[in-house]
């Protein structure tokens, strides 16, 4: 299967173990320069009527993706109070990784 990022960020990710809506995918983290996908990135949690964010993105490994259908993308999240990592949007790069700042530590 072929996609571009512009198709993948019109589709809406969802949790298959309890069927929550994480929102649509704002980023993909990948490594250089074997370009080999490491997952997908969907906003944090939202607060005040779903008009602030949080400022924390949630990373979902790309071996947690169940299914990429025409309109959503099922993850399978154990969890979800407890996410399984959360990035800031900040990142740095070294030599021929591009890192993102985890801010579970």
């Amino acid at each position: 299967m072929e996609t571009s990022f512009l198709e993948l960020r019109c589709k809406e990710v969802i949790n298959v173990v309890d069927g929550t809506r994480l929102g649509h995918v704002v980023d993909i983290v990948f490594e250089l320069p074997s370009g080999q996908i490491k997952g997908i990135v969907v906003p944090g949690t939202k607060t005040i009527f779903g008009f602030l964010k949080g400022g924390n993105d949630l990373f979902i490994p790309f071996s947690q993706i169940c299914k990429i259908g025409a309109d959503t993308i099922l993850v399978e999240l154990f969890g979800v109070n407890s996410p399984v990592s959360t990035y800031s949007t900040a990142c740095t790069q070294d030599n021929k990784t591009i890192t993102l700042k985890n801010s579970n530590n």
